[in-house]
């Protein structure tokens, strides 16, 4: 605990981001603070230490910030352990308490490790396979995804196996254009796997760095799902023996509570293995974030907080709780 106490309280800044990206993550979190700290200082008024009420009430902001009941309740528990351990703890000091137990709780799923775009040197090409529902930002997550990967110097491919939409195709096909990668397709309604199967090849061809793979965005049948991303697999290990060495599931951030139950079914169906939660700038729903990553054990690599090319950013927690706090 006192690592995250250390941290909090230096006077030097964890230089994980540059000022224009903390800038942007201040700017599309905004919304969230806001609405947070506007409800605990209601909670709080006229109090001078932390009891019962105080925690009942920072029991019912966490939860109404989607950060999820069970999550909200781990919480809890850690703040009413310090609690009981310094009778006198005071609600001055409840913000601070609150940034260690989010950011400890965080680190548990090793969320947030990550500071800048690049894949591991070591596997070549590395597959990032992409999953989601339509609308959450799937697409444009990849575009954005493949212009920080190349803007790192890595030499990235896209494959369109989003094949059930058109309309996906054709804006994967925008992203690569105005990305500067090269994209591989085939029609509207083409085997999704064989479009996976393609991309590979042609990455391999082209000695590329990356590869990532849009899929098709369906839950109605969570059988038809899991035997498309199960076949889009095994095909693309007939080109790359382990691949994908990452499932990014995409996640709409202004959801809420939708969002937990989209990572559900998701995680049902295939295996994730990261996450990325988007539009976070447009919602008052941060505390999603913390929530997903706690509940589904699995870690936040990406947050979009804006509708810029550059507001993805890689998730750093210490920046991220530094900044919902600030």
């Amino acid at each position: 605990m006192s690592f995250f106490k250390r941290i909090f309280s230096s006077d030097k800044k964890d230089e994980s981001l540059n000022e224009q990206e903390k800038q942007s993550l201040d700017k599309g979190l905004e919304k969230s603070k806001t609405t947070f700290f506007s409800k605990l200082s209601k909670a709080v008024a006229g109090k001078s230490k932390v009891d019962d009420e105080v925690l009942d009430n920072l029991e019912d902001i966490l939860i109404s910030s989607d950060v999820g009941v069970n999550t909200t309740l781990k919480i809890i528990q850690r703040i009413e352990a310090r609690v009981a351990s310094d009778k006198y703890l005071g609600v001055g000091e409840l913000n601070q308490i609150l940034r260690e137990e989010i950011a400890s709780l965080l680190s548990e799923t090793n969320s947030g490790e990550a500071t800048e775009f690049v894949a591991p040197v070591q596997t070549k090409p590395y597959v990032l396979m992409v999953v989601g529902v339509n609308g959450v930002g799937k697409t444009t997550t990849i575009g954005k995804l493949a212009y920080q990967f190349k803007k790192a110097g890595h030499k990235v491919v896209l494959g369109a196996a989003d094949t059930f939409r058109a309309a996906a195709i054709d804006q994967l096909q925008i992203w690569a254009d105005r990305v500067g990668v090269p994209i591989v397709k085939q029609n509207m309604g083409s085997d999704p796997a064989s479009v996976a199967f393609d991309t590979l090849q042609s990455a391999v061809a082209q000695d590329a760095d990356i590869v990532i793979i849009d899929t098709a965005g369906r839950l109605h049948n969570k059988v038809n799902l899991m035997n498309e991303l199960t076949k889009v697999k095994r095909v693309m290990q007939k080109v790359v023996g382990d691949a994908p060495h990452d499932v990014l599931l995409v996640l709409d951030g202004s959801t809420g509570q939708n969002a937990f139950e989209q990572a559900k079914q998701f995680t049902a169906a295939t295996e994730v293995t990261s996450l990325a939660v988007t539009k976070l700038d447009g919602t008052a729903k941060g505390g999603v974030v913390i929530g997903i990553s706690d509940q589904f054990q699995i870690p936040v690599k990406y947050i979009g907080v804006g509708e810029g090319i550059e507001d993805l950013q890689v998730f750093n927690k210490l920046e991220f709780v530094d900044s919902f706090f600030k």
